[in-house]
């Protein structure tokens, strides 16, 4: 008999995933205020599918196999915690890491059953997730500055029809990504483990990001559109796409890095581009701090659950 408690979790996770990630996908269009998220969400949730299906494999098999050997034990205890850590985040309106919630509980949970920690894998997992904020930084300033050189020199109505055109393929590229790299984080350990078949598995979740996205997204929305920096459609875009193009190298080498924390790198890049002084220091320490906590949180919640268990 399938244990549900593994995929129910998952379900939660990608409800949760909708919420949090349409905003990385359309928050900074509806700071703009050029695009309602709602006419796009259903867009939103096609390209999540494609994502998945064309390129998260890769990922899955990172996350479902190369840090250890899982078990069903491990992967319902994690897959648990993962979701009521990503669920409360997102209540409290917190710009959270899926990736760094599940393999944080699934490292601690490896270590607390005694199972085999691939550091190699968890060394390069780490590297991405220190090097992908800022590989969006700097790929966002350079591309504000190509942009103030070329477009910027066209007329004002030209300027804003080419920059809508460019917001929504850059909001795509972000729905692509949540699909190929968060998505695939998700499900990888149910996949893997033998739970269900990738392809069903790859619809369903997909379905419940959309549900997610329609039902939840408008909590988290405003801290990524509006919070951190005053944001105009030409900054706009240079954030998204710096982030968006960040993510897309990083799941070509098949590594889970955040999507959340990609944008908020392109948007502090665009921010530093148009002066320190626009940048909300202090959110960014708190989110870098919420960096930091995550994975070290739910490592400590797994480790503590499994001893716990096994020992009594």
């Amino acid at each position: 008999m399938i244990n549900p408690i593994p995929i129910i979790a998952c379900g939660l996770i990608a409800l949760s995933i909708g919420s949090n990630d349409t905003s990385n996908a359309l928050g900074i269009c509806v700071g703009c205020e050029i695009i309602r998220f709602r006419k796009a969400v259903f867009l939103f949730g096609f390209f999540v599918l494609i994502g998945i299906t064309l390129q998260g494999g890769r990922v899955m098999r990172t996350v479902g196999k190369e840090i250890l050997e899982i078990n069903l034990y491990i992967v319902s205890i994690s897959l648990l915690v993962s979701a009521i850590l990503v669920i409360v985040s997102n209540w409290w309106r917190l710009p959270v890491s899926t990736h760094q919630v599940i393999i944080g509980s699934l490292t601690g949970s490896g270590v607390a059953f005694g199972v085999g920690i691939n550091l190699d894998s968890l060394l390069k997992i780490l590297l991405s997730w220190a090097i992908s904020p800022f590989g969006a930084l700097f790929l966002s300033i350079i591309l504000y500055r190509i942009m103030e050189k070329t477009l910027s020199k066209l007329p004002f109505f030209q300027i804003e029809r080419i920059l809508k055109i460019l917001l929504l393929i850059s909001s795509v590229l972000i729905a692509y990504n949540t699909g190929a790299n968060e998505l695939a984080t998700v499900l990888g350990p149910i996949i893997h483990s033998g739970l269900i078949d990738q392809g069903w598995a790859s619809l369903m979740g997909s379905l419940f990001v959309l549900f997610g996205a329609v039902l939840l997204s408008h909590r988290v929305i405003e801290t990524i559109g509006k919070g951190i920096t005053a944001l105009d459609p030409y900054s706009g875009f240079a954030a998204q796409f710096g982030a968006g193009a960040c993510v897309l190298l990083f799941t070509c080498l098949g590594m889970p890095v955040s999507t959340t924390y990609c944008i908020i790198g392109g948007i502090s890049g665009v921010g530093i581009s148009k002066g320190i002084g626009t940048v909300r220091i202090d959110l960014i320490k708190k989110i870098a701090l919420s960096w930091l906590l995550t994975p070290l949180f739910s490592f400590l919640i797994c480790f503590i659950i499994i001893s716990s268990l096994t020992n009594g």
